[in-house]
């Protein structure tokens, strides 16, 4: 086998962080999927890679250390590390150890990484097909034709920002104020200084958990969950721990139990279930944040993209928004586009400024430009998404119908909004099925990613923001490498 040297830049870059055999062994699960075991593996890896599960310059054991933790032959790890440094996915350097990178050529549009929010483009090797893979793995929608005119828009109003330095720590003002009348319109009366505008919700996040949860420190989360909302509290050395989606009796008596700093819900077309919270229960988690004096997040990125007629929220998380531990998260990428990086917090005005001195350590100001594109796309928001809504659910139903045919024996439920399925594998086999699927030319998302335990090894997350012929080229696919996955077992 030829190796291929990685490119200058890949070699030069040292890890940043390091998985250890036992945390690699879990992460993999049941790698094996037919086949050359060696091929295997490179191929979990690989998946990992493209999940994000496991990021870019992480060191991972050693050849030696991986194979006792998997109990595999010597020969296995180091055929599976020649294959991923061939592909360009692993760096070896004497005395650094070996990395993980991107292939040659990350950076373009073709394929995915995900870095901020799950969804940050990046180029991914072809599978066998010879093509760049279909992406089921990535949450984000291509853009509204209404962006062009937005940046239109801004660029006229820029000048009025120029004479000042550029930085408006809490958010411009014109922005703070659509956001808080989006709000007040559906029943959450807010006022500007109520408002942070954020670099993206995924920064929302990470800020908000830096504020609240330290080493040591408990935060709750449904499990499954959004994946990039459990990062930021295992970075920061904080205890993760899972509730059901939905029950609120299990929540309220987690709370009691771990006494936590942070709660963090997805309570609309939740990612990755589709599940809503009713009126009931989020009147009962308010009551609870309020009781416990715990800081509850209700991320509301999702809100907007209601699928089906009646199939909108009971309500907004906040209820009336008096409370000081009810704190709700937005964003512009799922609505109109990923590319626009602004998000933003609702909360208390001292929580916003709490969180605001938190932020300055890492990104002091969110662009002025978005900002104002923004602006622009909320003034027209009411004009913009029912057509985004209508294709988004055009998309939905395509895929659902593709692979309830293709995969009769999965069980794949219709969420009434959001932008995934939650497909039940009947079968523990999720992590073999994603690492498979990358050679077969296709990327998903297994559920063990999305739960802080490393559980929900029947499921995988498939997205339906692609085009309708990507959807319709993937499903075969997809079926191919279940079928190769479940050969013999």
């Amino acid at each position: 086998m030829t190796v291929a040297p990685p490119p200058p830049a890949a070699t030069a870059a040292p890890a940043v962080r390091q998985l250890s055999p036992a945390a690699t062994a879990r992460l993999l699960g049941d790698w094996r999927a037919g086949g050359p075991a060696y091929l295997a593996l490179a191929d979990a890896l690989r998946a990992a890679v493209l999940s994000g599960s496991l990021p870019p310059l992480t060191r991972v054991p050693s050849e030696r250390e991986l194979a006792a933790a998997l109990h595999v032959s010597r020969t296995t790890t180091s055929g599976a590390y020649a294959r991923l440094r061939e592909l360009g996915f692993l760096v070896s350097r004497v005395g650094s150890g070996t990395v993980t990178t991107l292939p040659h050529g990350a950076g373009t549009a073709r394929g995915r990484v995900p870095a901020e929010a799950g969804d940050a483009p990046t180029d991914s090797p072809a599978g066998d097909h010879g093509e760049p893979p279909v992406d089921l793995a990535q949450a984000t929608p291509s853009a509204t034709p209404a962006l062009h005119d937005a940046y239109a828009a801004a660029l006229e109003m820029l000048p009025g920002y120029l004479g000042t330095g550029g930085y408006a720590h809490l958010g411009i003002e014109p922005l703070r104020a659509a956001i808080a009348d989006r709000y007040t319109a559906r029943g959450v009366p807010t006022t500007p200084e109520q408002i942070l505008v954020t670099t993206g919700a995924q920064q929302a996040i990470s800020v908000l958990t830096h504020a609240f949860v330290g080493r040591g420190e408990t935060a709750v989360v449904e499990s499954p969950t959004y994946f990039h909302a459990l990062e930021p509290a295992r970075r920061l050395g904080g205890r993760l721990v899972g509730v059901p989606v939905g029950d609120v009796e299990t929540l309220a008596s987690a709370v009691r139990r771990t006494r936590p700093r942070l709660v963090y819900l997805v309570p609309d077309f939740h990612n990755p279930t589709g599940h809503t919270l009713s009126a009931e229960g989020r009147a009962a988690v308010r009551e609870l944040a309020d009781r416990a004096g715990v800081t509850v997040v209700g991320d509301e990125t999702l809100t907007d993209l209601a699928l089906d007629a009646g199939a909108g929220v009971p309500g907004p998380f906040a209820g009336e928004g008096t409370s000081p531990h009810v704190v709700t998260i937005g964003s512009a990428s799922k609505s109109f586009w990923g590319g626009v990086r602004v998000g933003w917090v609702r909360a208390d005005p001292q929580v916003v400024r709490r969180l605001a001195r938190v932020r300055e350590s890492a990104d002091i100001a969110t662009p002025v430009l978005e900002q104002l594109a923004v602006v622009e796309l909320l003034r027209r928001a009411d004009e913009i998404l029912p057509g985004r809504v209508a294709e988004l659910r055009r998309r939905r139903d395509l895929l659902v119908g593709l692979v309830r045919d293709a995969l009769p024996d999965w069980r794949v439920p219709v969420p009434a909004g959001g932008l995934c399925l939650w497909a039940d594998l009947g079968r523990p086999l999720a992590q073999a099925l994603a690492a498979a699927a990358v050679n077969h030319g296709v990327l998903v998302t297994p559920g063990p990613a999305f739960t802080p335990d490393r559980s929900s090894r029947d499921r995988v997350r498939l997205t339906f923001t692609r085009e309708p012929d990507q959807l319709a080229a993937a499903v075969p696919r997809l079926a191919q490498a279940w079928a190769q996955v479940t050969a013999g077992r």
